[in-house]
């Protein structure tokens, strides 16, 4: 980009912009869910044997047959004509991070020379789409493009535009999960199966309980024009080089501060096609970083949230445009700044209405409430390492441990309260149980242990698995994850740590021991076995890194190590234990992790290397010239002492950019020496092992030097928008 042209870009950029504001006098309740395919729609739309039928399929699990499929596909796609629909699709999550979809249309042959609109149960249950050209971890060779799309019934099916989008798993020829929806559901199935086993050793009437799931989007806007003239923004989702703005978020002022107009109508539009969609909004603020905004719905069945999510997404990214903005999801498009993530609240419900992770109003809901907190806790604290890896990547790795999120080694803060409750239980041999005083406040018949008052409970931004008084919070999620990676590893950790509880209550029951002192009995073993995953101080310390080896917790920084711990023993024993993934699925997932941590760094060396080369360098070189020109000029008017006097300053910059601009291009060089390499590498891991020491750390190295030409060379030569032209919507 030319200098005069980035001027032309950054000014259309900050001209005032027309606000549009979305025109909705309808009250939310009355839009909400308008294009979805609800129960409410069924009931409509279908008979009432196929709605009663439908209903014990979404609720019970129970297999659909083609002439129920058949009658919901007649009634369906009378709802979606009257909305003007055309196409249909099968739209699923494959293993990029983001969704898919084909478009099929309402068409068939009428046998006279025309057309029909016809949508069976078949095209609404199966499709096939090419899963060869999907990543799937050698699962499927190329010449092997069968894949089958399977409907999910538990997820509503919803129109976009004139699309019937309907919410699919993803699976190959041979059986195999080629997506996160499948895993994910079958996780769901493990902890509903072990959950509900433990509770009813408290409440008779709990048949089934549900994983929730409630997350945080944080999210970026920049204005269009800007980042169509950062090609590395274009490409990577991230500024690859680029100087602090001189006031960045130091001044705490954005935090929740004042909705920029544009940034308003933005959140409008956006919430209202999100709400129209079923997707149910209800936070939205300024995070700590200039243009930098969250939003969170309601919490939700995870299933259907980790699909509201994947949705909403995709419906930033699309509202953004019609604003004039694009929408970052990188994890940390912009050095210096704090980075995005995606907050994961958790929790397990019961179909009675008891939230597990609550404490309640009775001595035994009190044990309840304990022996789930401990059982979580043994569930991170047995896959602590499979936690990390089932949230790093190439961009949330930017993000970990930067004094602006939780460190890349997984702990638990409980707040001083909880934690002092467990301590007291695994130091004392009293079986007494817990008495209720007040509302929300829990005390023990123990010595020393004062009331607990659980909202008063602190919070540790430094935690990435907090509980936060009725929940935990798996605070490391990446922004632009898929939220299923980490819910499918929590649950089906959890699933086994509550089966491993029952078996060993079980086994005491079986002795003659009295239930309540079985369960006090293996919750206190699991307290003391468990301890080392509970810290309540500062994430961020170099005092902690070493304290949390001690304690034997993984503490690994390199990603593509951490991917590992998926084919770790202990994991591969959880997952098909649980049913959930076999070793060849581990293995396929494993090796997209490592491919596409690969990918990523290489795409990044490459836009690096030519923005160096073709973009930075000649504008260097170009100051570089004019300075020098300069200082030839003023040695022919002014007298040698005097030109010496006046050409100090000038000398001064020719020298620092030679040494900026030599930096510069060796090390690129040694940049494309080092991918080069590393590309020769056969072994998968040991590629992504070589480009996360060998070539990542390059990239930081010569972008530093990058920086430091951005404040010497003249502002109307620089090709590149700069962060104090981006960071600031007005």
């Amino acid at each position: 980009m030319s200098s005069t042209l980035r001027f032309q870009v950054v000014g259309e950029a900050f001209k005032k912009r027309p606000i549009e504001v979305p025109n909705r006098e309808d009250r939310p309740s009355e839009f909400f869910a308008k294009y979805v395919f609800n129960r409410q729609k069924m009931f409509k739309y279908l008979p009432t044997q196929v709605y009663e039928r439908m209903l014990d399929v979404m609720e019970n699990g129970t297999q659909l047959d083609l002439q129920t499929a058949d009658a919901v596909a007649a009634g369906m796609k009378r709802w979606a004509m009257e909305l003007g629909v055309t196409h249909c699709t099968h739209w699923f999550q494959p293993l990029t991070e983001g969704t898919a979809e084909k478009h099929d249309g309402f068409v068939e042959h009428d046998g006279k020379g025309g057309m029909i609109e016809e949508f069976t149960g078949k095209a609404l249950v199966q499709q096939e789409p090419d899963a060869s050209s999907f990543p799937s971890g050698g699962i499927r060779s190329t010449f092997e493009a069968r894949g089958y799309s399977a409907w999910d019934p538990a997820s509503p099916v919803f129109v976009m535009g004139d699309t019937l989008m309907i919410p699919t798993v993803f699976i190959s020829y041979t059986g195999e999960a080629l997506d996160y929806k499948a895993p994910l559901k079958k996780s769901l199935k493990a902890v509903d199966k072990a959950a509900t086993a433990v509770a009813q050793l408290f409440y008779d009437d709990v048949t089934k309980v549900v994983s929730n799931l409630g997350w945080e989007q944080e999210y970026f806007l920049v204005d269009e024009d800007l980042y169509a003239a950062r090609p590395d923004l274009l490409m990577t989702g991230r500024t690859l080089m680029g100087h602090d703005s001189a006031k960045n978020q130091q001044m705490d002022d954005h935090y929740f501060g004042s909705i920029p107009r544009r940034v308003a109508a933005f959140m409008k539009d956006l919430e209202i096609q999100a709400l129209e969609l079923g997707i149910p909004c209800k936070t939205r603020h300024n995070e700590v970083a200039p243009n930098q905004f969250e939003l969170a719905p309601i919490f939700e069945e995870t299933n259907l949230a980790v699909d509201h999510n994947m949705l909403l997404m995709s419906l930033m990214r699309r509202v953004a445009r019609t604003h004039g903005f694009r929408c970052l999801l990188h994890e940390k498009p912009f050095a210096g700044i704090n980075g995005s993530g995606k907050h994961c609240n958790w929790s397990l419900s019961t179909n009675t209405g008891v939230l597990l992770h609550g404490p309640g109003k009775t001595p035994m809901e009190n044990l309840r409430f304990i022996t789930f907190i401990v059982e979580t806790l043994m569930a991170v604290y047995r896959h602590n390492g499979l936690l990390k890896g089932s949230i790093i990547s190439a961009t949330n790795a930017h993000r970990l441990g930067a004094h602006e999120a939780p460190p890349a080694i997984i702990s638990s803060f409980l707040g001083k309260q909880l934690n002092d409750l467990l301590s007291a239980l695994e130091d004392s041999d009293d079986d007494q149980l817990f008495n209720l005083k007040g509302k929300k406040a829990l005390t023990l018949d123990i010595p020393q242990i004062p009331e607990l008052l659980l909202d008063n409970t602190d919070r540790n931004r430094t935690s990435p698995f907090a509980f936060t008084g009725n929940r935990f919070e798996f605070r490391a999620v990446g922004s632009q994850a898929n939220c299923a990676a980490a819910m499918i590893v929590v649950n089906t950790a959890m699933a086994e740590a509550l089966t491993d509880f029952k078996e060993r209550v079980d086994s005491l029951m079986a002795q003659g021991v009295d239930k309540v002192k079985a369960i006090v009995s293996v919750v206190r073993d699991d307290i003391k076995t468990c301890k080392p995953i509970r810290f309540e101080g500062n994430g961020y310390s170099d005092e902690w890194k070493q304290e949390a080896a001690r304690r034997g917790l993984d503490v690994e920084q390199s990603a593509p190590k951490m991917f590992m711990q998926y084919l770790a023993p202990s994991s591969i024993e959880m997952f098909e234990k649980m049913s959930v993934l076999n070793h060849a699925e581990l293995v396929a997932r494993t090796e997209i992790k490592l491919e596409t941590y690969i990918k990523k760094i290489q795409i990044e060396a490459r836009i690096f290397g030519d923005l160096c080369l073709n973009h930075i360098i000649p504008v260097a070189t170009r100051y570089q010239s004019q300075l020098i020109d300069n200082v030839h000029k003023v040695s022919d008017i002014f007298s040698s002492e005097e030109a010496h006097q006046l050409n100090h300053n000038n000398l001064k910059l020719i020298k620092q950019i030679s040494e900026h601009s030599t930096f510069i291009t060796e090390n690129v060089e040694l940049l494309t020496d080092a991918r080069r390499v590393a590309n020769r590498i056969e072994n998968i891991e040991e590629k992504a092992i070589a480009y996360h020491d060998t070539v990542a750390p390059l990239l930081e190295k010569i972008r530093y030097h990058v920086d430091k030409l951005e404040l010497i060379v003249d502002d109307e030569l620089w090709p590149l928008p700069k962060y104090r032209e981006m960071l600031f919507i007005r």
